[in-house]
């Protein structure tokens, strides 16, 4: 399109996870369906080099990347919003920009120069944020990049990037640059009185730094008036249709239409003279009808380690619900904790749910509660998916129950373990350094003809993503087969295995890889549209709406207030409505299959 990229930042304020990175994301979405070739990229303020080594409780989940980076899990968000695969470039953190000066300094690059926060660090961002517009070429290639910044303004780690992208208006020009800031608005009091003040401030704290923001989004629990837009947009001198506001939706992936219907987009499109063109929402818009209104509902226990944080596993979870846009159904997440399944019989803590997901972790801890549940899904023929770490006690498990192999585990919980099933990789053992070290990255998978997981995928060969140091003993692997267990993906030199599956089960399924990585709203991966379909074929159950989030507001007195205001709103145009809401129900209705054809046809269902 155009030879000159148009940067856009988005920084937050007044609280922390404000939901920067679905507004980046969606953004992202909104632009690639207007045709604009877009790249993303995550600011994170924090010294570590990378997130490789941040305990997933604190920060959540560890996001990797074709090439091998350990990143922040918004990354995962834009990928999946935008259905692109982003690069080491996409990710940017105070320890690798620190590190990197360092390096320069002790080469000798700033030639005696006194290394200084401004220019030789802010310096150092501005390139990383430049270098994330090129191609593989080295020549920009991106019409748009969109560069969230981590953390909230005011905070000290976060000022090197917010003066770095002050300075990047006057090096690329301000009408190659926008700066979109989200602010909170909180309710106050019985009647739920709409505050303004946290976001006056928020911006005059940007303001301070000498930024002004050209976009407020305003995230809100209840409806902003139009005379609250005013007072926002007069105090904080954006102009009023910039004051954007973002509404809590019930899914994550309605907020492009929200904003969509508020004009954002055309509002950036605008500002950073891009040409206007027609967004194509269709197929988007077809992807929440099914979120809101599926025919079809299936349970899936995922058993992990770190589920008291709802991030640790937000890839596996979005995942699992692109398995269920595939197939019509709402997928109802059980989180189990694998240290209480050590404790509590599987026959109770799983009872009653149509699939089993044992997912990734590292170390000893509730390793014993992974083995159970692949033990209750393997012998009660419920349909499972293990991932990772998830796959390595499923190994484990049928070792010990199937082939009566005493004491077998992997090294990494059991070094001296008497059958170590899983061992570390050979160019693994002498790694001193944690961070960043591990098998990385996408690897190609050859799958094993006529086996599910080439039925699933459609394909001889996959590449898929990996972040684990053990692998399965290749010592053991002919008896595994011989009793029932198929290593069905291999790496092309046949050395490690990537897939186990079980043939006698309806359906087995293990991979060494993360496959959770790859999958869209869009285009479910096919191992989670598979699992979902094999839950619907044991269990198929009709979906039953839950009550509307406005009734279920009725005890709540601040949103009492308005619910009122929202119904007589809603009355007055409920004729038209409900005349066109047939038309489009019966359309959405119409044509659509019980669950997904082609993971049904891999199942043999």
């Amino acid at each position: 399109m155009s030879s000159k990229t148009k940067y856009i930042f988005v920084t937050g304020g007044v609280v922390s996870s404000i939901g920067k990175g679905i507004t980046t994301a969606s953004l992202g979405r909104l632009l690639r369906n207007r045709g604009f070739n877009v790249t993303l990229q995550k600011l994170d303020p924090y010294i570590n080099v990378d997130a490789d080594t941040m305990n997933p409780y604190q920060h959540g989940e560890a996001f990797v990347t074709d090439d091998g980076a350990v990143t922040d899990l918004d990354l995962g968000h834009y990928e999946r919003f935008v259905d692109i695969n982003l690069t080491k470039k996409a990710s940017v953190t105070t320890g690798s920009v620190y590190r990197t000066v360092i390096e320069k300094e002790r080469r000798g690059d700033y030639l005696g120069a006194t290394v200084q926060m401004i220019p030789h660090v802010t310096g150092e961002i501005k390139e990383r944020i430049k270098d994330a517009a090129k191609g593989r070429n080295g020549e920009p290639d991106a019409d748009v990049v969109i560069a969230e910044v981590g953390g909230t303004v005011g905070d000290i780690e976060g000022l090197p990037f917010l003066e770095a992208i002050r300075q990047f208006r006057k090096d690329v020009g301000h009408e190659n640059v926008m700066y979109i800031h989200i602010t909170l608005i909180p309710y106050v009091g019985p009647w739920g009185e709409v505050k303004t003040k946290p976001t006056q401030h928020s911006v005059i704290k940007l303001r301070e730094i000498g930024i002004q923001p050209d976009v407020l989004i305003c995230r809100t629990r209840l409806p902003i008036s139009q005379e609250m837009k005013n007072k926002i947009s007069l105090f904080c001198d954006v102009e009023p249709e910039a004051v954007v506001e973002a509404q809590d939706t019930d899914t994550i992936y309605e907020v492009p239409l929200t904003f969509e219907e508020a004009g954002l987009a055309d509002l950036v499109v605008r500002r950073l003279g891009l040409p206007v063109r027609e967004p194509d929402l269709a197929e988007w818009r077809q992807i929440v009808a099914r979120i809101k209104r599926p025919h079809y509902v299936v349970d899936v226990a995922v058993v992990g380690k770190y589920i008291d944080n709802g991030d640790a596993y937000i890839s596996i979870a979005e995942a699992l619900k692109h398995g269920g846009i595939a197939n019509d159904a709402r997928v109802n997440l059980h989180w189990v904790d694998s240290e209480e399944l050590e404790q509590v019989p599987a026959s109770e803590a799983l009872a009653g749910v149509d699939a089993i997901l044992v997912a990734p972790g590292f170390g000893a801890r509730g390793v014993e509660g992974k083995v159970a549940a692949a033990h209750y899904a393997r012998t009660n023929n419920i349909p499972f998916l293990g991932v990772c770490y998830g796959m390595q006690m499923a190994v484990v498990e049928f070792a010990r129950h199937v082939a009566g192999l005493e004491g077998a585990h992997s090294e990494e919980v059991v070094p001296d373990a008497p059958h170590p099933l899983i061992h570390i990789l050979p160019d693994q053992k002498d790694i001193v350094d944690k961070g960043a070290t591990m098998r990385l990255g996408s690897y190609k998978c050859q799958l094993l003809a006529g086996s599910l997981a080439e039925k699933l995928y459609g394909t001889s060969h996959v590449h898929e993503r990996h972040r684990h140091r053990y692998e399965l003993n290749n010592e053991y692997r002919e008896q595994l087969a011989r009793l029932g267990m198929v290593c069905s993906g291999l790496s092309p030199d046949y050395r490690l295995v990537e897939i186990i599956e079980i043939p006698a089960h309806p359906y087995f399924i293990a991979t060494q890889f993360h496959p959770e990585f790859r999958s869209r709203p869009n285009r479910a991966h096919p191992l989670f549209s598979g699992l979902i379909a094999a839950a619907l074929q044991r269990h198929r159950r009709l979906y039953a709406p839950e009550p509307e989030s406005a009734a279920e507001c009725e005890t709540d007195a601040p949103a009492k207030a308005v619910l009122a205001v929202q119904r007589r709103e809603a009355a007055n145009g409920s004729e038209s409505e409900a005349a066109n809401g047939s038309e489009s129900e019966t359309t959405q209705r119409n044509g659509r299959g019980d669950f997904n054809a082609e993971a049904a046809e891999a199942l043999e269902l």
